[in-house]
């Protein structure tokens, strides 16, 4: 790989200047040459930072503007991360052409830096938490006064008071309007500015009619001011708006966290035999540096000098660490466990395997990110609707009826309230809540609010092995050793921290340590006795001559005089893992096992387990590509696994989930997370999911039969407003009673 360096800041500056501009934050001109890349096949290749991206509707306004230019090859955006990669044909100054573009629609583009994109959430989700606020103190105090109107309708309230109430909840509603509606009113106001529209533009309008007539009734004397439903609206809103901030923050902190594992300073070795120490990102191919031991791998390479033990566990899923020797490819991210390795560096920055990862999870997530929620694809139908029957009541009584403007629109508005969609909006997160709730008392946490309606048209569970299915950690086959052999060889592995040596501690209890033990990187531990020196560590190592191919992890015992004496490891399946597996057989499910361990170790699990599907070695673009090709056939797959090799395909799946014992990178990038050392949580959030679903369908039909009755009423002006919103409150309370059902289930 190389860079195409040629300058293009001139070009982008300006652009990115007028998109700070317009978000009120100047920012310096921005060179991007040095980002942009050229790829194998001489295509030109840069990531962007994105401002501005609420929606699915701004990530197709931007990937369709911008693969209709010529010469691009690819525009795509991940709405998590808010990440822009783009490739074309062409020469790299053409890098200005597309930021000015993404200014033209109303977008500031900046090279990528995962530590503003968090620097510039974590601004927004404090400005959304403090319009929250703002918003709810407003809709409790105004709707105190509101329900006082209510009830003085009733029982003739005075006209002075009447007016006296609304000016009070106008002081309260209409400036906690003007703060709490500018996350909404400045994305729309930037939207209309380049000439498109965003789901912001109709919500701001919404809110800012309704404030608008609540106060022209206020001044005139009307009987009805609606500031309860306006801030009342915009709280829910911005309640959702930044629940959704919070779960793309943390979706987002899995691409940062595998980032995070790159070292952040490394001692390069110099020609003349020097040493200093620089910045990870400043490693280029073709340097010599040292990788002391208890310290990650910075980039990707090649052993020169030493030998030692790495954990690649991240990567492979295999709890047993792999040698190094001189000539051994060794990859970013890995821990060196044993002794000092002098590596030359072959991959750094987006060339390695751990940002192939990255880039494997963010394909997979902008893929998952395309799924609409169930009340998102009704609410797109449902929307429209009712406002064409509100603007036809308005219009139908002011043209045929021989009303006069004020009493069609209080009709119109009538007809707004009765058909708000608040039942509609609490179709899901009424289940949600209660399921979730249950859920969590069980130990299951589930991260995104669309997991149960994925997970209850699930039909295909694909397991990882280490760590999933098994305990994820070595323990000592039982066999026919000798308990004084046993002991004899905890003697000197009480002095490693090798997982093989700590298992053979567990095994053995409350041996002692033994003083003088020497580690050999790569080989094993030895010691001096009187009687000669004895080893625990390979079999080469340990003289032992047999070559045959081992069942599983093994250490060999040799001591003078004695035969040597072999130990088995094996990494055991949960103790329930082979009744959840045959209850999800008789379910119907197809269960897949898909392992980055060796041949032999999978399938002796696969065979104790009875799963007749499985493959082992998968590299994380190998699971991947396994789930896409389940996908392709319709498949709807729940992906099961703990390890960072996972991390693409739990993203990549339909729906995914993670044992807490896994690694975080595992845990984010996962739907739901579960405690505990069984496998059981599988089978209940799949229980609760699908009887959430039928409970989700029945609130829906609880909504539509609402207001099948109450907008023909409403359009033909037998309901008042205080009417109207009497019904719309007794509709949300059916829906949430339907919901409650869920947690009075104890099945």
């Amino acid at each position: 790989m190389s860079c195409c360096t040629t300058g293009v800041g001139d070009l982008a500056a300006e652009a990115a200047s007028r998109g700070a501009a317009a978000a009120g934050d100047v920012a310096p001109p921005v060179e991007l040459g040095p980002y942009v890349r050229e790829d194998e096949e001489g295509a030109c290749r840069l990531s962007l930072m994105v401002e501005g991206i609420h929606c699915g509707g701004c990530i197709k306004t931007i990937e369709s503007a911008l693969n209709a230019m010529p010469g691009v090859r690819e525009a795509r955006v991940n709405m998590t991360t808010r990440r822009l990669q783009l490739a074309w044909v062409g020469a790299a100054e053409r890098a200005g052409d597309f930021v000015r573009r993404l200014d033209e629609l109303g977008y500031r583009a900046v090279p990528y830096d995962p530590e503003r994109l968090a620097g510039d959430d974590g601004r927004q989700e404090t400005e959304l938490l403090r319009a929250m606020a703002v918003a709810g103190f407003a809709a409790a105090n105004v709707m105190l006064l509101s329900v006082s109107v209510w009830a003085g309708h009733a029982q003739g309230m005075e006209t002075a008071t009447r007016d006296l109430l609304h000016w009070f909840s106008a002081l309260v509603a209409l400036p906690a309007i003007a703060y709490a509606g500018r996350p909404f009113f400045r994305s729309a106001i930037q939207a209309l500015a380049a000439k498109r529209m965003n789901m912001d533009v109709p919500i701001s309008l919404a809110v800012v009619l309704a404030g608008g007539m609540s106060l022209f009734e206020t001044v005139t004397s009307g009987q009805h001011a609606y500031f309860d439903s306006a801030v009342t609206l915009l709280f829910f809103l911005l309640v959702g708006r930044y629940l959704d901030r919070r779960a793309r923050g943390k979706a987002r902190s899995a691409a940062e966290r595998l980032l995070a594992l790159r070292s952040g300073a490394v001692t390069v070795l110099d020609e003349d035999g020097g040493r200093r120490v620089v910045p990870g990102d400043q490693l280029r191919p073709g340097m010599r540096v040292l990788a002391a031991a208890g310290e990650r791998i910075a980039a990707d390479g090649r052993v020169v000098e030493g030998r030692s033990d790495l954990d690649t566990s991240l990567l492979t899923g295999e709890t047993v660490p792999r040698a190094a020797e001189p000539g051994a490819r060794v990859f970013s991210g890995t821990m060196n466990l044993s002794a000092p390795l002098t590596l030359e560096v072959t991959a750094v920055g987006e060339d390695t395997l751990l940002a192939e990862i990255v880039r494997l999870m963010e394909a997979a997530e902008q893929r998952r990110a395309r799924y609409v929620a169930l009340a998102d694809r009704v609410a797109r139908l449902y929307a429209p609707v009712v406002h064409i029957l509100a603007l036809a009541a308005f219009v139908g009584w002011l043209l045929l009826g021989g009303l006069a403007w004020q009493p069609a629109l209080l009709i119109a508005i009538a007809v707004l309230i009765v058909t708000c969609p608040c039942a509609l909006g609490l179709a899901v997160p009424a289940v949600q809540v209660i399921a979730s709730g249950r859920l969590l008392n069980r130990g299951i946490l589930l991260k995104s609010g669309t997991t149960l309606e994925r997970l209850a048209e699930v039909d295909t569970v694909v397991f990882d092995k280490t760590g999933t299915l098994t305990e994820g950690r070595p323990a000592l086959r039982a066999n026919d050793v000798e308990t004084a052999d046993l002991r004899d060889a905890a003697w000197l592995a009480g002095a490693s921290s090798h997982p093989l040596a700590r298992a053979l501690c567990r095994a053995a209890r409350d041996v002692p340590v033994a003083g003088g033990v020497r580690e050999e990187a790569g080989c094993g531990l030895s010691l001096a006795t009187p009687e000669g020196e004895v080893r625990l560590g390979k079999r080469g190592w340990c003289g032992v001559e047999d070559t045959s191919a081992a069942d599983g992890p093994e250490l060999w015992l040799s001591r003078p005089g004695r035969a040597p004496v072999r130990f088995v490891f094996d990494d055991p399946p949960r103790a329930d893992a082979g009744d959840v597996v045959q209850a999800l057989k008789d379910q119907g499910m197809e269960v897949i096992l898909l392992s980055g361990d060796r041949p032999e170790t999978v399938a002796k699990v696969a065979g104790e387990l009875g799963l007749s599907d499985w493959q082992a070695e998968c590299t994380p673009a190998q699971k991947v590509a396994r789930l896409e090709a389940l996908g392709a056939a319709g498949r709807k797959v729940l992906m099961v696994g703990d390890g960072l090799n996972d991390a693409p395909a739990l993203a990549a799946a339909t729906v995914s989930l993670s044992p807490a014992s896994a690694a975080d990178i595992s845990q984010t990038a996962a739907d739901a997370v579960f405690q505990g050392e069984r496998l059981q949580p599988v089978l209940e959030v799949l229980s609760v999911a699908r009887r959430s679903g039928r409970l989700v369908k029945q609130n829906f039909a609880l909504a539509f039969g609402y207001n099948a009755v109450a907008v023909p009423l409403a359009m033909a002006g037998l309901v008042t407003p205080l009417i109207a919103a009497v019904a719309m409150s007794g509709s949300s309370l059916a829906v949430t009673g339907n919901a409650l059902r869920l947690g009075l289930d104890r099945r």
